[in-house]
């Protein structure tokens, strides 16, 4: 299973039991912990046998600049800890019978932690460059790499905590194209390495009439660049928002597209888990593209499952929040999501409490509508069905239940793959250039590159930290094998 994971064999620098408090029902559990020189920090239901460290419930990493907190007021010798689970940076609170352990504990931690800065700091890469591009075949186009110079930023389209999305144009060709751009900083700091590679790697791979598609990427010493297909429509949110609720035939004419997106991620053994409207927009002809695949897990098929909690708090799984093993079924808990705000014109579950939020997913029965028709209160009650076995798309056939549903008994998905279906609403774009569904906080901005904060402590840990096999220029071929 993907999300077994193999043991290290690094030195163990400190192992006993240790208390650990849950994050979601916030009940403590004895956990056998293991922790080792390369950080890893495995916590076990049982005291495994000598030399027999295997399947651990817990798969923590300890990595350098971890935060260590005392926190007495949970209990009494009692620790936070901001750690690795997977790739995913997560907070947990650990407890020990007295201060003696509490501190040895502490102070182990502390030390692999220190030992891990010292080891990162010594290995920084030389930032890449033109010439250590492998020379092509004589029977291939030669491969130019993009650099930063050949686009001319015009508008920032968004942003978020690693960087910002902005409309460039190719100063060769004119053509318009979207650029993310993510602070190499922020996603070190972070540790989200991982994923940005993974969803470089995805976009390499993918081609899909309903997928974003990936022109180029290339790194500077401080930044990271995937140039994209600039899709004029927007974002979904930005329409529903103006709209308040679809129609129900424009929900399944939605609906049907995007699971369509998702088929085709999960016939490749990718997991998508981030659909949520903003990462939904629309092309100038009105058809749907699903974008950000940052959060995206790869090799993961049928009965394959994976622990990493990741993922936007209001569109998560119940099985995500139990911190169960899930697989793919938590996509199709995505799309009754989507949906269900598409024709509701609010969230299936909400409260700005998190812990309150996470208890309703778990517990709350689905409410719908009175003027909701039957068949859409089906859809939407067996795609958001708690129990992943019995999700609609939830067994060996994936999607092939969801496009027999009745609901959708009125698609021709041929018809729609191949764009022959006319969608319920065409953006009006002006020009190459139009902006017109893109927030205006974002698109009045400078669209200049801000500088790093020079008084953030973490600012420079990217520069020249080197992404092995993140460039991509069509004419060479992904790296993805």
């Amino acid at each position: 299973m993907a999300g077994t994971g193999t043991v290290s064999t690094a030195a163990i620098v400190r192992e006993g039991w240790l208390q650990k408090r849950g994050e979601y029902i916030k009940n403590w559990r004895p956990r056998w912990f293991v922790l080792r020189t390369d950080g890893t920090f495995h916590g076990y239901k049982a005291k495994p046998p000598p030399g027999e460290y295997k399947d651990p419930l817990n798969h923590f990493r300890i990595e350098a600049g971890v935060h260590i907190l005392r926190n007495e007021k949970v209990r009494k010798y009692s620790f936070l800890l901001r750690c690795l689970q997977w790739t995913t940076f997560i907070e947990r609170t650990f407890s020990t019978e007295t201060e003696l352990d509490t501190k040895g504990w502490c102070d182990a931690i502390q030390k692999v932690s220190d030992e891990l800065d010292k080891k990162q700091r010594s290995q920084v890469s030389k930032p890449e460059t033109r010439s250590e591009t492998s020379a092509p075949s004589a029977t291939s186009t030669p491969a130019i790499l993009k650099t930063m110079d050949d686009f001319e930023i015009l508008k920032v389209l968004g942003k978020g905590t690693f960087g910002k999305v902005v409309m460039c144009k190719d100063k060769a060709t004119g053509e318009v194209m979207a650029m993310k751009i993510l602070k190499k900083d922020v996603i070190v700091a972070k540790d989200e390495i991982s994923h940005t590679l993974t969803e470089n790697r995805v976009l390499q791979m993918t081609t899909h009439p309903f997928l974003t598609s990936l022109k180029y990427s290339f790194q500077t010493p401080d930044r990271l660049c995937f140039v994209m297909e600039y899709v004029r429509g927007g974002e979904l949110f930005f329409h529903l928002s103006r709209e308040r609720v679809f129609s129900e035939d424009r929900t399944r004419f939605y609906g049907a597209e995007i699971t369509l997106g998702i088929q085709y991620l999960h016939q490749l053994g990718v997991v998508y888990r981030d659909l949520k409207l903003e990462n939904l927009l629309l092309d100038e002809q009105g058809h749907i593209k699903i974008t950000d695949f940052g959060l995206c897990k790869e090799e993961i098929n049928f009965g394959d499952t994976t622990r990493t909690f990741c993922g936007t708090p209001e569109y998560l799984a119940p099985e995500v929040l139990e911190d169960n093993d899930y697989g793919r079924a938590v996509d199709w808990w995505g799309v009754g999501v989507v949906m269900y705000e598409m024709m509701c014109g609010r969230l299936p579950f909400y409260s700005r409490d998190h812990e309150v939020l996470f208890e309703l997913i778990l517990v709350e029965e689905i409410k719908f509508p009175a003027r909701l028709s039957e068949v859409s209160k089906s859809v939407l009650g067996k795609l958001l069905e708690k129990d992943p076995s019995k999700r609609l798309g939830g067994g060996e056939t994936d999607a092939e239940e969801v496009k027999t549903h009745i609901f959708f008994e009125s698609i021709s998905w041929d018809e729609l793959y191949k764009k022959k279906i006319a969608p319920p609403f065409v953006p009006v774009i002006k020009s190459e250039q139009s902006a017109d569904y893109f927030d205006k906080e974002f698109t009045d901005e400078n669209p200049d590159l801000t500088p790093p904060d020079e008084s953030d402590p973490k600012a420079h840990v990217g520069d020249g930290v080197h992404f092995h096999d993140f460039t991509f220029v069509p004419e060479a071929g992904g790296n993805f094998k």
